[in-house]
C-alpha cells in the first residue's frame, strides 16, 4: 500500500460513511478495511481518527450535521403545517440516503460529546421554530417533537427492512401518518 499525502480527517469520515451506507450498517466498517480502501495501513488512521470508537464519534457527528442541514433547508422559508410536512419528508429521504449511518442519529448524544449534543440540539432548534410558528412552545413542544419522531423513526425503520408489503403505495402511507399526527395534534384543517 502506498502512503496518501493530504488525507485528512474529513476523507477518513467520508469514506467510512460511504462504507457504511453501503453494508447498511455503520457496525460493519472496520479500521483494517478503511484503511485498505483508502489505501494506506491501518496504524496510519490514527493519525486522523481516536480509534474504532472515535471514528463511530466522527460518523455520528457527520449524520447528525447532514440530517440538521436537511431539515434547515427543508423548512426555510416555510411555517406551519407546511414546513413541518417538509421536515417529516427530509427526515424520511435523509434516512433513505444513509441507511448505514441513520442508527447513529438515534441514541440521545452523550453528555461528554459537545459537538455531537450541539448538532443535535440544532435539529431540535430546528423543529421546535416551526412548532412556535405554529403556536406551540414549551414543554409541549418538546413532546410534539418527540412524538413526531417516533412516528418518523417508526415508519421508516420498517419501510427500510420491506415491511410494508401490501400492494398499497407508501409514499400515500406516509403522507396519511404525518399527516393525522399533525391534524391530532393542531386539530384538522377546515
Amino acid at each position: 500500500m502506498s502512503k496518501r499525502r493530504g488525507l485528512t480527517q474529513e476523507a477518513v469520515v467520508r469514506r467510512a460513511v460511504e462504507m457504511a451506507n453501503a453494508q447498511r450498517d455503520p457496525n460493519t466498517v472496520t479500521l483494517t478495511e478503511l484503511a485498505a480502501s483508502l489505501d494506506i495501513q491501518p496504524p496510519s488512521l490514527y493519525n486522523h481518527i481516536a480509534g474504532l470508537e472515535g471514528l463511530r464519534q466522527d460518523m455520528r457527528l457527520y449524520a447528525l450535521t447532514r440530517l440538521s442541514r436537511a431539515l434547515r433547508v427543508a423548512a426555510a422559508g416555510h411555517s406551519g403545517r407546511k414546513a413541518l410536512l417538509f421536515l417529516a419528508y427530509a427526515y424520511r429521504q435523509f434516512a433513505h440516503e444513509n441507511p448505514g449511518i441513520y442508527p447513529l442519529i438515534l441514541p440521545a448524544a452523550p453528555a461528554d460529546d459537545t459537538e455531537a449534543t450541539e448538532a443535535s440540539t440544532e435539529i431540535l432548534t430546528t423543529i421546535v421554530l416551526v412548532l412556535a410558528s405554529m403556536g406551540l412552545e414549551g414543554d409541549d413542544a418538546y413532546h410534539v417533537v418527540r412524538g413526531l419522531r417516533s412516528l418518523l423513526h417508526g415508519f421508516v425503520s420498517l419501510e427500510m427492512s420491506g415491511s410494508f408489503g401490501m400492494p398499497l403505495e407508501v409514499e400515500k402511507s406516509f403522507q396519511r401518518a404525518v399527516t393525522a399526527y399533525i391534524d391530532g395534534v393542531f386539530g384538522p384543517v377546515n
